[in-house]
């Protein structure tokens, strides 16, 4: 992508209304939290006092609508602590720039770290370095800079109270993450009825995952409706695809395929009643049409084969899924017992126990080519860089200006400069509505307050519709909140503005002097995801050539590494799309076809696993040596494509050919068949990769001029239309 049309879309998605469900009892609440810290600091107090209880409450709330599976109440009381903690040590050193400015670099780029462990700590982490930054103006003395960090850590116990005494849907995100995997996998069965191979994206299944994952505490509370439905959606997925494909399903046509697609469309139907049910927490009905086709006819069933036993295998857990919906939690059978020594528990560490998983986080990212230490080195440059010029510039509250950078700051370049321009866009038009407000009604310290109150409700209402949209309420909250401590808006709005503008463009020129471009990296994000589609296919192969429990504990877990390594490949190929660099290693048509290929590795692999035996059915011996020989290959095939080699199959082709000739594998047809499949996806994995290093900069050049051309057509086409 060029830089004109990079930063095109940049403009575009800054400015983006993101199509989210608002909640407007979730924003009310943490406004009433930053109204009781304001309203009595205000009265027992100062305004002094009371900004800090602001910026306590404001941030704490704001933490709480973070995507997060941990107790709301947890994140508010992490917030707050660390808020008051950054506040406090920074009053320390800020006496001189001498020891201010390496206190602030040494903790910007541990706020940058804090990447690693998650996008809600190293945003969380952010907020402490602009705490820093903001109330070491206030203080006077180490008594007072006690008290004001007190107070701020106030605001993040009062959200923690409010969150314990008035819960919103207390598990309404562990539902809504369940409910979204069904109803997807309820979407997968209807787009199989047209397009027998449709793709599909695993990421709500692995979302479901991470949110079922609790605290022991959270264990023996957790509902009864989201235990089991999660490992239903895992089980329907395969079938449901072996069902539908042509090579080892229903046949492509006749009365087969329309009994195919009645199942499929029953089927969907059945999930998306669950997936209502289990959101909401009510029973929901299944229209009655739409289940007659689970109703069995032995004597003219028309299926055969496996695809018969896809069916009737579909048939018992829609059963399970029916009675989700009908009774809006899991079967019985389906419950795992309640505390945290529950075997089917996926256990998160506790805040303590999460410290040394933090530091592996980190250590693991402490490498110059990573994104995360790379954003982290950015941070801390650009926060001291900013303070500097900000203090000698002829304007006051300097802060400003890094405060900017640090909270549009992201380890990625089209997320960074998108929250640049929502932030420039968000703060002219939030200091013009103030501006408006302050001269209509000339407010005093206690109106300013609840005007405050108000702009902060209202940023929390838009937190997730658009940041620049939020952004514009958070910047009349800090109009209003300056003017409570009688400063006049003549002098704080034009200096808003313009350190805005100027923390926005240092976060920017920071990305573009230090980048950390995903589009070199992306033939390692493919060897990665080819190695452990391999590993994923072997180990279903196993359960194959010998079913045991062990065996399919590997294929689960090979499974899990198979889903994060596509998932790193899509957001690092989604993240390349948007970078103004030249590709290198893999053109975008290269990306394209090696991504298809890939994807269809990972189908077959899928497929056969819908049809993994039984423990005490009978072996199939050839298997494991076709896994050994796919395993191998896929290996060293992975660091030939890092590399930019071209990958061989040799071993794969000769086990599947001895697999061909040995009478034993007669037996298994469907099995080898869907071997043939995996071995094809290779071989367009190769086509797709295997190009010479000349062809590979000719290729690289073509697709600079075939972007070009695009462009330049698109102008033309626009001239011709005005």
């Amino acid at each position: 992508m060029t830089w004109p049309r990079a930063l095109g879309e940049v403009v575009r998605s800054g400015l983006r209304i993101e199509e989210t469900r608002l909640e407007p009892l979730l924003a009310l609440r943490a406004a009433t939290g930053l109204a009781i810290v304001v309203g009595a600091t205000l009265w027992l107090a100062s305004p002094a006092y009371a900004a800090s209880a602001a910026l306590g409450a404001y941030s704490a709330g704001g933490a709480t609508f973070q995507r997060t599976w941990r107790p709301r109440k947890v994140i508010a009381l992490a917030t707050g602590a660390g808020l008051a903690l950054s506040t406090f040590v920074g009053y320390l050193a800020a006496g001189r720039l001498v020891t201010f400015l390496p206190l602030l670099a040494v903790w910007a780029f541990a706020a940058g770290m804090a990447w690693a462990v998650g996008s809600t700590a190293g945003i969380v982490a952010a907020t402490t370095v602009g705490s820093m930054l903001v109330t070491i103006t206030l203080p006077t003395s180490t008594v007072h800079a006690l008290e004001h960090t007190g107070i701020i850590a106030l605001g993040g116990v009062t959200q923690a109270v409010l969150i314990v005494l008035f819960p919103i849907r207390r598990w309404g995100a562990h539902r809504d993450a369940l409910a979204d995997a069904l109803a997807a996998v309820a979407d997968y069965a209807r787009r199989l009825r047209h397009d027998p191979t449709a793709p599909f994206d695993p990421q709500p299944l692995m979302t479901a995952r991470d949110a079922a994952a609790v605290t022991p505490s959270q264990a023996r509370t957790r509902p009864a409706a989201l235990h089991g439905p999660r490992g239903l959606a895992e089980r329907i997925r395969p079938v449901i695809a072996a069902l539908a494909d042509p090579a080892v399903g229903a046949p492509a046509e006749g009365p087969g395929r329309d009994r195919a697609r009645a199942l499929l469309d029953a089927a969907g139907a059945v999930l998306d009643a669950a997936a209502r049910s289990i959101r909401h927490g009510t029973p929901a009905e299944v229209p009655p049409e739409r289940t007659d086709a689970l109703r069995a006819d032995e004597e003219h069933e028309v299926l055969e084969g496996p695809a018969r036993q896809a069916a009737d295998r579909l048939g018992e857990l829609l059963g399970e899924a029916w009675e989700i919906a009908g009774s809006g939690c899991a079967p019985e059978s389906e419950r795992a017992p309640h505390g945290p020594a529950g075997a089917e528990f996926l256990l998160r560490p506790t805040m303590l126990r999460l410290v040394p998983v933090v530091v592996r986080a980190v250590r693991r990212e402490l490498r110059p080519d990573s994104p995360v230490f790379r954003h982290a080195v950015r941070l801390a440059a650009v926060a001291t860089l900013g303070y500097l010029i900000a203090a000698r510039l002829p304007l006051g509250h300097g802060y400003w200006a890094p405060l900017a950078s640090v909270m549009v700051m992201r380890p990625d370049f089209h997320r960074t400069y998108a929250r640049a321009v929502g932030r420039l866009a968000g703060t002219v038009a939030g200091v013009a509505l103030a501006t408006g407000v302050v001269r209509a009604l000339g407010p005093d310290a206690y109106v300013s307050g609840a005007l405050t109150v108000v702009s902060a409700g209202l940023s929390y209402t838009l937190i997730r519709t658009g940041y620049a949209y939020s952004q514009c309420f958070t910047a009349a909250y800090v109009v209003f909140l300056l003017g409570m401590s009688g400063q006049a808006w003549e002098q704080t709005v034009p200096e808003r503005v313009v350190l805005t503008l100027l923390g926005g463009a240092l976060a920017m020129l920071a990305y573009v002097l230090f980048p950390a471009w995903e589009t070199p990296r992306l033939s390692g994000r493919l060897a990665d995801w080819l190695a452990a589609n391999g590993r994923y296919a072997a180990a279903v192969l196993r359960d194959y050539a010998e079913p045991t429990r062990e065996h399919h504990a590997d294929m689960r877990r090979a499974l899990l590494g198979s889903r994060e390594a596509h998932a790193a490949w899509q957001e690092a190929y989604g993240r390349a799309k948007q970078e103004p660099v030249r590709p290198r290693g893999l053109t975008a048509s290269e990306a394209e076809e090696a991504q298809d290929a890939l994807e269809g590795f990972g189908r077959a692999a899928m497929l056969m696993e819908s049809h993994v035996p039984r423990a005490d059915s009978r072996h199939v011996p050839e298997a494991e040596r076709f896994a050994d020989a796919l395993e191998a290959d896929t290996a060293k095939a992975a660091v030939a494509v890092r590399e930019h080699r071209n990958p061989d199959w040799g071993r794969v082709e000769e086990a599947l050919q001895a697999w061909e000739d040995t009478a034993a594998g007669h037996g298994s047809p469907v099995v080898r068949r869907e071997a043939e499949l995996q071995k094809r996806a290779l071989e367009d994995l190769a086509t797709a990769v295997s190009r010479t290093p000349l062809e590979r900069d000719v290729g690289s050049a073509r697709e600079d001029q075939r972007v070009r051309a695009t462009l330049t057509a698109a102008g033309k086409s626009n001239c011709r239309a005005r």
